[in-house]
C-alpha cells in the first residue's frame, strides 16, 4: 500500500486520537513526533501529559491548543480510557527512565503505544513490556525512526532477494560530535538526562545512538548478532556514561560486524553510515544523503540508485511521497513509521491484521535493543570479552 493510499484509508477511517507522554517545553524530540504524526494526516493530537512537572505540562499543553491536558500520565491513562472519545494510541517521548512506567499504564488500560527508544532502562523491563503488550491485545511500536527511510527499505529489499547473496561483513557507524564538552555541567537539558545513569540508564552513547545503528543493521540484513564484544569509553572528565563505544559482532551464519558509535568526535553531525558486504556485491548508505543508495555489484562499476526513480524498488516507492530531486529526509522518515503504524491501528479497529507490506519497528525491536545494550555494557565491564547476546 503506497503512502498516498494510506493517506486516503486514513481519512476514510477517520483519524486515529493521539496522546502524548512528554514533549513539553525544551524537548527537541516531543515536536519531531508531532510534526511526523501529521505529516500524512493520520492522527488527531488530542490529548497529553507533557512534563513531569504539573503546572508546566498544563502550560505546555495550553501551548499547543490540546484540548484535554493532564498533570500527570497516570491520570492521563486512566481518564482517556474511561473517555468514549479518549485517545486510541499514546506516543511516549520522555526521557528513557519514564518509558516502562508510562508504557505500562497505557497498556494496562487497553490503549496502543508508541515508544521512543531505548524502550525502557533495563532488558527485564523491556521483556515484561512485550509479555504485557501480547497479553492485552495491544500494538506496541518503537521509534526506531531510520528504518523509515525509502532507500533503507529498498537496501532491505535487494538483502531478501538475494542480490548481495551471503552476507559477510556488517558495518555500521552512528556518529556525532556534540558531546565532545561537558555540556551536561552547563545545565544543558538534553544532555543532562542522557548522561544520567539514573534516567538513561546503564548506556550513555550505546543507548541514545547505538541502539539506533544496531537496529538500522538488523532492519536491513534481517540477522541478529549472537555474540559481541565492545569496549565503551568515556572520554570527557567526570562524565558518568559512555561517550564512544565500538563493538565486534558475530552472526550465526557466519558474518562478521562492526559498529562504532561516538558523541565526541569532532567533525561529525549526525553520521549515521551503513555498510554490507556479501559474495555477489556491496551496499552503502548514509543517512546525511539519505536518498542515494551505493549497489556495487561485484566485478562492475558501482552504481547510485536514487529515491523517486524508477531504479528505486517497490518497497521504496510506497514509502517515498516526492518526485526525485526534491529531498525527503529526517522528518519524513520519521513520518513514514507513524504512517505504517497508523495502517497497523486502522486494521486493529476493525480486528484484522494490517496489509503483509506495512513494517514498523515493534516492541520486539525494543526487546532486541535492550539485550544489546545489556550485553556490551557486560562485555565492556569484563574486559571486552566476548559474550552471548540474549535472543
Amino acid at each position: 500500500m503506497s503512502i498516498e493510499a494510506g493517506k486516503a484509508e486514513g481519512k476514510a477511517g477517520g483519524r486515529i486520537r493521539l496522546g502524548m507522554v512528554g514533549g513539553g517545553e525544551g524537548a527537541f524530540i516531543g515536536a519531531v513526533h508531532r510534526i511526523a504524526a501529521r505529516i500524512d494526516d493520520h492522527y488527531e493530537l488530542v490529548a497529553g501529559a507533557l512534563s513531569s512537572t504539573p503546572e508546566k505540562s498544563l502550560r505546555s499543553a495550553a501551548a499547543l491548543g490540546l484540548a484535554r491536558a493532564y498533570a500527570d500520565y497516570r491520570t492521563m491513562a486512566r481518564e482517556e480510557a474511561a473517555r468514549p472519545d479518549g485517545i486510541e494510541a499514546v506516543a511516549i517521548v520522555t526521557p528513557n527512565d519514564q518509558h516502562a512506567p508510562a508504557a505500562q499504564a497505557f497498556l494496562e488500560a487497553g490503549i496502543h503505544v508508541i515508544c521512543d527508544k531505548p524502550v525502557t532502562t533495563t532488558l527485564a523491563d523491556a521483556q515484561r513490556l512485550k509479555a504485557l503488550a501480547q497479553s492485552r491485545g495491544r500494538l506496541f511500536a518503537v521509534t526506531y525512526n531510520y528504518s523509515g527511510y525509502p532507500m533503507v527499505r529498498h537496501a532491505r529489499r535487494m538483502v531478501r532477494e538475494g542480490a548481495l547473496g551471503n552476507i559477510r561483513l556488517v558495518q555500521v557507524e552512528y556518529v556525532q560530535d556534540w558531546l565532545t564538552e561537558s555540556l551536561e555541567s552547563t545545565g544543558q537539558k538534553q544532555a543532562a538526562w542522557r548522561t544520567d545513569p539514573k534516567r538513561s540508564g546503564a548506556g550513555g552513547c550505546v543507548g541514545d545512538i547505538g541502539t539506533h545503528a544496531y537496529q538500522l543493521a538488523g532492519f536491513v540484513t534481517g540477522l541478529q548478532p549472537t555474540q559481541l564484544c565492545a569496549e565503551l569509553s568515556t572520554f570527557v572528565p567526570g562524565r558518568a556514561l559512555d561517550d564512544n563505544v565500538q563493538v565486534m559482532l558475530r552472526y550465526a551464519n557466519g558474518a562478521r560486524g562492526l559498529l562504532w558509535a561516538s558523541q565526541v568526535a569532532p567533525g561529525n553531525e549526525n553520521g549515521l553510515r551503513l555498510r554490507l558486504y556479501g559474495d555477489k556485491g556491496g551496499l552503502e548508505w548514509r543517512q546525511e544523503h539519505p536518498n542515494q543508495l551505493h549497489w556495487s555489484p561485484f566485478g562492475q562499476p558501482t552504481q547510485t540508485i536514487a529515491r523517486g526513480t524508477g531504479a528505486a524498488n517497490g518497497d521504496a516507492a510506497r514509502v517515498t511521497r516526492l518526485p526525485s530531486g526534491h529531498p525527503e529526509g529526517y522528518l519524513e522518515g520519521f513520518a513514514t513509521i507513524y504512517s505504517e503504524i497508523a495502517q497497523a491501528l486502522h486494521a486493529a479497529r476493525e480486528g484484522q491484521a494490517p496489509p503483509a507490506d506495512v513494517v514498523f519497528p515493534t516492541i520486539a525491536d525494543g526487546v532486541h535493543g535492550m539485550a544489546f545494550i545489556e550485553a556490551a555494557v557486560h562485555s565492556a565491564a569484563e574486559g571486552a570479552r566476548w559474550v552471548e547476546v540474549p535472543a
